[in-house]
């Protein structure tokens, strides 16, 4: 097989194969003896069908898929023999010569490529970048302790009715044959008109209030869910309406003693509210080193790109890509999204470069240990601060098992082991800095 490739221009070339029966016809005459042997033809046994009416009846089919086949391994084997850094796929070139599957034994296959530019993405101890040191302010762990202590309270039944509470009662509208909802729910502290709210203030369980309730609360949302009716019902309602409490629930917040300690930590030998307070103050610690780590990778990471501005990319090129490739993907919307593209593609292969610069090699051990980290952060959420490694080993491997979610951890621990490359070979310096200005990096 003949395979020329034209000179780059803009990073931009033509892959021109001329493909003969040499290189075909081995594998033709194969596939259509597999056919032969299994063909059922009516008129003849299997196995026994004619090799002449096999090839005028599968012929064309076999040797336009053999061609497929053949093209598409030439041109891999080309550009990995030619250390190709090719971007996308190389696509067909338009002036391509048509091909006669019945008049032709020769044939030409013409195809367009492009390569990624030359850069230098490595950093060097020229390059300063900061690790923050997040102070950890009593606020700080005086509002750990607020959050478990409202987390872990109960709701009590109270006689009287305060800002916060939950009211359960009989609604009934002021009107002939209106609406009746037993058991209705009531949360005044939601309602946007304020003098509305005002009307359940200082009442207690028996009390009756009249009251407006899409003037209270000025959503339909909020009243067809409350009075168990449509949105567009509770659109045109206007009525007023009693409100007759028969139940005042109140959430109070749990006591900071062992009880509480328990449940937050189990069997943690907690001896005071001390040593919940540290307990509670190096998980915050624990925290925010991880916001920082993460602060770090995205400094680093807009270093790395910043080598790379200025390069220039075959832009006409990777959008027909893009729109050859992405039916669904129309011009208006690839031009609205192609800077974007361009950064991650400048990223990816800024990533590329690093990985082996550095030799970054992520290993089954890595992506398991994040995995776990991420089911142990999930459970945190929920309140399950420790939680015993046999329960997050086995919600990891569940989270291990699909696809999307196992592609983005390798390429998380991939990104973070370039980031410590990173930090090794740059110059670092520390700086503390409170939790608050830490956010205001962020906005």
């Amino acid at each position: 097989m003949q395979i020329t490739q034209s000179e780059l221009t803009n990073l931009q070339g033509t892959l021109t194969l001329v493909v003969e029966p040499a290189d075909y016809q081995e594998a033709v005459n194969k596939e259509i003896r597999t056919i032969r042997q299994k063909a059922n033809i009516p008129g003849f046994r299997p196995g026994m069908v004619p090799a002449g009416l096999v090839k005028k009846m599968y012929g064309k089919g076999v040797l336009a898929d053999v061609l497929n086949k053949t093209v598409g391994e030439a041109l891999q084997k080309h550009i990995q023999d030619n250390n190709l850094n090719i971007l996308g796929e190389p696509l067909p070139n338009k002036e391509t010569p048509a091909i006669d599957l019945d008049n032709q034994d020769t044939f030409t296959f013409c195809f367009d490529f492009a390569v990624a530019p030359e850069f230098d993405a490595k950093p060097t101890d020229k390059d300063e970048l900061t690790e923050f040191q997040i102070e950890v302010s009593e606020q700080m762990v005086d509002n750990q302790v607020q959050s478990y202590a409202a987390r872990f309270g109960d709701y009590v039944d109270v006689d009287d009715v305060q800002d916060g509470d939950v009211l359960r009662g009989l609604l009934t509208e002021q009107k002939e044959n209106g609406i009746v909802k037993e058991n209705a729910v009531m949360h005044p502290g939601y309602m946007k008109d304020a003098d509305q709210a005002a009307l359940f203030k200082g009442t207690k369980k028996g009390d009756i209030v009249t009251f407006n309730p899409m003037k209270a609360y000025q959503s339909e949302v909020e009243v067809s869910s409350m009075l168990s009716i449509s949105k567009d019902e509770a659109k045109d309602l206007t009525s007023d309406f009693t409100f007759e409490i028969q139940h005042i629930t109140r959430h109070t917040d749990a006591k900071i003693n062992a009880e509480l300690f328990n449940k937050i930590y189990g069997d943690n030998d907690i001896k005071d509210e001390a040593d919940f307070r540290n307990h509670i103050k190096a998980e915050i610690t624990q925290n925010v080193a991880e916001d920082a780590k993460y602060k770090f990778g995205l400094d680093a990471k807009a270093l790395i790109l910043s080598k790379l501005d200025g390069v220039q990319f075959p832009n006409d090129f990777l959008k027909r890509w893009v729109l050859e490739t992405n039916e669904k993907t129309t011009p208006e919307e690839l031009e609205k999204d192609f800077d974007k593209m361009i950064e991650e593609l400048k990223w990816h292969l800024a990533k590329e470069q690093l990985m082996a610069e550095y030799k970054v090699d992520v290993q089954k051990e890595d992506v398991e240990a994040y995995a776990k980290e991420v089911a142990r952060m999930q459970f945190m959420q929920y309140g399950m601060m420790h939680v015993e490694d046999e329960y997050l080993n086995a919600f990891a491997q569940d989270i291990l098992k699909k696809e999307d979610q196992l592609r983005g951890i390798v390429e998380r621990v991939a990104e973070n082991k370039i980031y410590d490359a990173i930090k090794a070979v740059s110059t670092v310096k520390t700086q503390s800095i409170s939790h608050e200005d830490f956010g205001k990096l962020f906005s």
